[in-house]
């Protein structure tokens, strides 16, 4: 399995209905799609923690749904990272590190990502290196920045050497396959309306660098951007890190396709990854109709 090879990868949900009998059995309640995700892919983005704080018990159940060796991905709240900005969130913050303690403990935990606003600027560079400073350094962790000055020249070598030195990873969001042309349909428009056009970086500052490549629901648009990232992955993978890859379609129903398009590209390079274990998945992606 993938898991061999370092490369944990995955969708950015793991509930969708249109994933039954591709993902889930086709009947499967949805009481077990979690578990049934689990046994497909390795990790998931887990944006549901964005909105809102689990309590402890849906921790413990997502702990004990998911299969050996599944790592959850968390987003840090958006009270936290967006409405406080990283100050007099303590409470706040206190809560989802106690959901990730018991993933610690259960071995399900990867790392969590702070996803800045693009309000956030470099000026409060000091602000964010006190809120990772006093984070528990067991959990691995994750920041993505939006604001285009954290992209630009001292500022950005600053960002990157401050995470090197916590052993914090940066999150590289790439949304380029999106953005190739305009939009084919109205789900991809709303998308190239929320996605930011962040600019592409490789660089590594932790040892588990974290992808999210969004494409388009005609999968064949993404393939230079997914032979792209293939390349640089298996080079991580060869540097001895632990990449986490999120593979994003503007229409959910088609992101586990594109874990399959980036795995069947990736096994020329590693050849021992196992294929994707999808219930009756395509062997072409067809371009969708809407």
């Amino acid at each position: 399995m993938i898991e061999k090879h370092k490369l944990r990868i995955g969708c950015p949900i793991w509930s969708c209905p249109q994933w039954r009998g591709k993902v889930y059995k086709t009947k499967s309640p949805r009481t077990n799609w979690l578990k049934e995700y689990s046994q497909v892919f390795s990790t998931v983005e887990g944006n549901s923690t964005f909105y809102g704080i689990p309590a402890p018990e849906t921790f413990k159940r997502w702990a004990n749904e998911t299969a050996n060796g599944f790592r959850f991905a968390l987003k840090f709240p958006r009270v936290v990272s967006h409405e406080k900005q990283l100050k007099n969130a303590e409470q706040e913050t206190d809560q989802f590190l106690a959901g990730l303690d018991i993933l610690h403990d259960a071995d399900r935990l990867g790392p969590s990502f702070l996803q800045l606003g693009p309000g956030f600027d470099p000026s409060r560079m000091n602000v964010l290196r006190n809120y990772l400073e006093c984070l528990p350094q067991q959990f691995p962790y994750a920041v993505e920045v939006r604001h285009l000055d954290f992209f630009k020249e001292p500022v950005e070598s600053e960002f990157n050497q401050m995470l090197s030195e916590l052993g914090i990873d940066r999150v590289i969001f790439d949304s380029r396959p999106l953005f190739c042309r305009q939009a084919d349909d109205e789900i991809e428009q709303v998308s190239q309306q929320r996605k930011p056009k962040s600019p592409v970086r490789t660089t590594v500052t932790g040892s588990r660098p974290i992808l999210r490549l969004v494409g388009r629901n005609d999968l064949s648009l993404a393939l230079p951007w997914v032979e792209e990232w293939t390349e640089q992955v298996a080079q991580w993978i060869d540097a001895d890190l632990d990449p986490y890859v999120f593979m994003h379609a503007p229409d959910d129903r088609f992101a586990p396709e594109f874990v399959q398009m980036f795995i069947g590209k990736i096994q020329g390079k590693l050849k021992s990854v196992s294929d994707l274990p999808l219930r009756n998945a395509p062997k072409k992606v067809q371009r969708s109709l809407f």
